[in-house]
């Protein structure tokens, strides 16, 4: 594969766009980002940065091609894990084989990475994908307008919503980050995030959730929100943005207006937020116009239905009250608002392929992500600017902040990345170090009858059972390294059979303990019950149980009566560890619900914000 462009070969390509030598030359001098996080001159700076920029990204618009401005509201995914790769992903969504002949065909603005769930298999290892990121740049800046790609992600931390594995440094996630109450925290975690993104090309991360989670039966926030209430919210995204910033990504806070009080999920129907206006102001915005003070880059909007904002029914991607209404002129925001993907059912369910797109832009988005049926996509913008239906000075003002962003970032001077760079920045022992370090300071116990923990020392045999076959595995280990304890593993599955629960309860009954991992959203509509029947059927055995809940907080809803109850927001390796080590008392459990917990069986509350026991 051919190596990334040298230093003099970089600054050639950055020279020749549009023969607007100087401007892209004097783009060093931008402030960053991270400037807005180190006082009042530093802001100052960087907002005559931006000013600078921007002046120089209308230049470079009044030079490209119309063409080239519509391929730069969009952002797309490619498949296969190298620029050259041949994939018959890509001829099916675009008609090319390889990544980089998708970007040469529609020069797009940007590009998001997937893991293999998805499909894309675009992040298998930190060389591959510094060398894929080398590739999509260098395709892109010798296709069209030769302007540098913005390479994103979602990786949020925590073990709902990442892309990244193994080597990555696994860190806790946001709930679990509100839980420790660190600020100095967050804003690290972000930051570890953000070096090893950056090291391998990657330089916008869709992160922080900005959602403020008021419902427990919310199905797709939950741990990804840092709780239930705005204040603390606000607090930790501000801190998560800064930590972005430090680690030199650009940072997205999502999902505007807000996506914490639904119990539908966007991906497959069109969820309706009824919040009153003065609701969304004490609960919904707080966490976003934190992100904005704090210099925030992007706001991902939502596909969500706002009536107090809205009442015509379109979800806030593609109203213009939300969008330029609220979020552009009343809360002043400057930066990139880009579109949650519009192949989710929230939006496709609505707006068909030519129209979606359409809408999006006219609302007031500059990024579009994921249009399904890219060439009618494009082609339907394409058509909307030149038929009149958006005028090209509305298109012009997106392709400007999208140019003046790439500016800010550097990333005409210094598309490509220093492979072995990443090989030695991914997962390295002090990132790895430090976020145990945040992890043990995380987990919540929240419920300790008779002082069942921390175990008394003692030689025992340990019956680790529920949801996850790796989540179980690695509880189990962790519990074996320990001196003179054994453990048996048996998982039972997200929605345990009566047979299951009743060969658990069997081996329950000549264990010792019994450790059991509770994961209720994992059961979709069925909800935990099955789960709940399970952990039921262990305190009916007499042996003492510990139930671990790696996902939401509130599944204790369903057997109130366990002994023992910790909640550690994720089922990393991490959390996990950091779970064991709670039960045997080498760490003394700090963290707060981050969110309160309401009884199942009527309107009051089985725990409250804030409640945390510990040693």
């Amino acid at each position: 594969m051919q190596q990334p462009a040298t230093p003099s070969r970089r600054q050639a390509l950055a020279t020749g766009l549009f023969g607007v030598t100087a401007a892209l030359t004097a783009s060093a001098a931008l402030s960053s980002p991270a400037n807005a996080d180190t006082g009042t001159a530093a802001g100052s700076a960087a907002g005559s940065g931006t000013d600078r920029a921007r002046a120089r990204a209308r230049a470079l618009v009044r030079r490209m091609s119309l063409e080239d401005k519509v391929g730069q509201l969009f952002v797309v995914e490619v498949y296969g894990q190298a620029a050259d790769t041949v994939s018959a992903g890509n001829r099916t969504l675009y008609g090319v084989d390889t990544p980089a002949e998708v970007i040469a065909k529609y020069r797009p603005g940007g590009v998001i990475y997937f893991d293999a769930r998805r499909g894309p298999d675009n992040v298998r290892d930190p060389l591959q994908t510094a060398r894929l990121s080398n590739g999509l740049q260098r395709a892109a800046v010798r296709a069209g307008a030769r302007v540098p790609l913005l390479v994103s992600i979602d990786q949020e931390g925590g073990s709902v919503v990442y892309r990244l594995t193994d080597p990555a440094t696994l860190l806790p996630g946001n709930m679990a980050l509100a839980a420790g109450r660190s600020a100095a925290d967050t804003r690290r975690s972000a930051e570890i995030i953000g070096l090893e993104l950056a090291a391998m090309g990657v330089n916008q991360n869709y992160a922080p959730v900005a959602d403020v989670n008021v419902n427990p039966e919310n199905p797709v926030i939950g741990v990804r929100s840092f709780g239930s209430d705005p204040a603390l919210c606000a607090s930790l995204v501000d801190a998560s943005v800064s930590g972005y910033h430090r680690g030199r990504v650009a940072s997205a806070a999502k999902h505007f207006p807000g996506h914490g009080d639904t119990d539908t999920d966007s991906h497959t129907g069109l969820p309706r937020i009824d919040h009153t206006r003065e609701e969304l102001e004490s609960i919904d915005l707080p966490p976003f116009r934190a992100a904005i003070a704090r210099g925030v880059d992007t706001i991902m909007t939502a596909h969500i239905v706002v009536p107090a904002l809205d009442p015509s029914g379109v979800p806030a991607t593609m109203s213009q009250p939300i969008v330029t209404g609220l979020l552009r002129e009343e809360l002043g925001f400057e930066g990139l608002i880009v579109t949650d993907a519009l192949d989710m059912q929230g939006a496709s369910g609505q707006f068909p392929p030519d129209v979606a797109p359409v809408q999006a832009l006219r609302a007031g988005c500059d990024q579009l992500v994921l249009a399904p049926r890219l060439d009618t996509a494009y082609g339907a913008v394409l058509e909307a600017v030149r038929g009149g239906e958006i005028p090209v000075s509305r298109l012009d003002a997106s392709v400007e902040r999208i140019l003046a962003h790439k500016l800010r970032r550097d990333l005409f001077r210094h598309p490509y990345v220093d492979e072995q760079h990443a090989v030695r920045t991914v997962g390295a022992e002090h990132h790895r170090t430090d976020a145990q370090a945040i992890t043990d300071r995380t987990v919540t116990l929240v419920r300790n009858e008779g002082s069942l923990l921390p175990l008394p020392s003692g030689a025992r045999s340990v019956l680790v059972t529920g949801w996850g076959v790796g989540t179980t595995r690695t509880l189990a280990d962790a519990v074996t390294e320990r001196p003179g304890q054994s453990a048996t593993v048996l998982e039972t599955g997200a929605i345990p059979s009566a047979d299951r629960i009743t060969e658990a309860a069997g081996a329950a009954a000549g264990a010792g303990l019994v450790i059991v991992s509770v994961n209720a959203a994992a059961a979709g509509s069925e909800k935990g019950a099955a789960q709940a029947r399970l952990v039921q059927a262990l305190m009916d055995t007499g042996t003492p149980v510990v139930a671990v809940a790696v996902r939401n907080p509130y599944d204790v809803r369903r057997f109130p009566g366990v002994p023992a109850y910790l909640a550690t927001y994720s089922y990393g390796a991490p959390s996990l560890r950091a779970a064991v080590r709670t039960v045997y008392g080498d760490l003394s459990p700090a963290g707060r619900l981050p969110v309160a917990v309401p009884d199942l069986g009527s309107t009051g509350t089985l725990y409250p914000f804030g409640h945390g026991l510990t040693y």
